[in-house]
């Protein structure tokens, strides 16, 4: 996985410094973002989705595998003057070119609200940045000295995050994740998922599989580094925000088929999901009542809502079901939010998280 991990970091990087046509399916963003970034960035820009249509003014947004920096400065514009935008890459001719045009943005704007780290999607505490100047003045020449660096490693992860725990808004990313080896794609979803403020939300735009790519597929490092081998099945994709902890998975887009190598559909999927169901599920008599269309439906804390009928939750499901994407199928009953039942049983075995 080091020679696919070198593959795609050699394939973007000839990107950075040429047109490549074959990296992902094209993608159409608002043309009113693309007035002050330069041409060079447009041209050298992959990706297969858009992400971007949750994020508002004054939020920090994470992008993932930010490349040469057009997401990070259309959505510079979308937060305005008070959001924040962070963007992380392994590549470093990605990150010159991001930067290249930096202060000229800067001053077309008026603000300075973008960032941008080298460092893994997969691990978002490692600034490898910072790493890199520590290993520059102390390099290894014995296992002394490598024992040294793992302990810097450590130490930058834990005293000096390059993201930190519930620091991020919204995070997105635009056919990146494929290119994470699949043995670190749970680790993926689980940083995302660390990174993320209780009640903020992932947007993630991927290529997807119908069927799950076989493993002589995922060998060839020409597939993976084109998006197409590191694609994980579409069910697959949905569960891991779900292992992970996220609520509120929603299939925002779910394209036609992108291409077909050896029967196996590639498209792009953009899925919304969102952080913030954990604590404790504490009875305070509050109940909600389902107003359909289906009979009947159940969310992923096995709660289970009869069309019409009222239905007693716990106080954090209440919650939970007045905000997004929830809130228009019920009506919230709250007639005895005075009376504090300290009967801390669960509404379902799986809901107190």
């Amino acid at each position: 996985m080091n020679n696919v991990e070198s593959s795609v970091n050699n394939r973007y990087s000839n990107a950075a410094r040429s047109n490549e046509s074959n990296l992902c399916c094209p993608v159409e963003y608002d043309t009113k973002y693309l007035k002050i970034i330069p041409d060079e960035i447009i041209e050298k820009d992959f990706g297969c989705g858009d992400p971007l249509g949750k994020i508002k003014e004054g939020d920090t947004v994470l992008d993932l595998g930010s490349g040469g920096g057009k997401v990070p400065y259309i959505v510079s514009q979308i937060v305005g003057e008070t959001g924040t935008v962070i963007g992380v890459d392994m590549n470093d001719d990605m990150l010159a070119l991001a930067k290249k045009y930096q202060q000229e943005i800067i001053e077309t704007l008026g603000y300075d609200n973008v960032t941008f780290h080298k460092g893994k999607i997969q691990n978002l505490k490692l600034n490898l940045d910072e790493l890199n100047k520590y290993i520059e003045t102390n390099p290894a020449t014995n296992i002394q000295d490598f024992n040294a660096i793992n302990d810097h490693i450590h130490y930058l992860e834990e005293k000096l995050p390059m993201i930190e725990d519930n620091s991020i808004d919204v995070v997105i990313s635009n056919c990146v994740l494929n290119l994470v080896s699949t043995k670190e794609k749970e680790q993926l979803f689980n940083e995302i998922y660390r990174v993320l403020k209780d009640g903020g939300k992932a947007i993630i735009s991927d290529i997807v599989s119908n069927i799950v790519v076989p493993e002589q597929m995922r060998n060839d490092e020409n597939l993976w580094s084109g998006c197409y081998s590191g694609a994980m099945e579409e069910n697959e994709f949905i569960s891991a925000f779900e292992n992970a902890g996220f609520y509120g998975i929603e299939i925002d887009k779910r394209e036609d088929t992108w291409t077909t190598i050896n029967d196996i559909d590639f498209r792009s999927m953009t899925v919304i999901a969102r952080k913030g169901k954990e604590g404790p599920c504490i009875n305070k008599g509050q109940s909600v009542i389902y107003k359909g269309p289906f009979k009947h439906i159940e969310d992923d804390d096995d709660h289970i809502y009869q069309r019409g009928e009222r239905t007693f939750v716990c106080e954090k499901t209440f919650n939970i079901l007045q905000q997004e994407p929830y809130a228009q199928l019920f009506e919230f009953l709250d007639e005895n939010k005075s009376q504090v039942d300290s009967n801390d049983e669960c509404c379902t075995p799986t809901c107190n998280c």
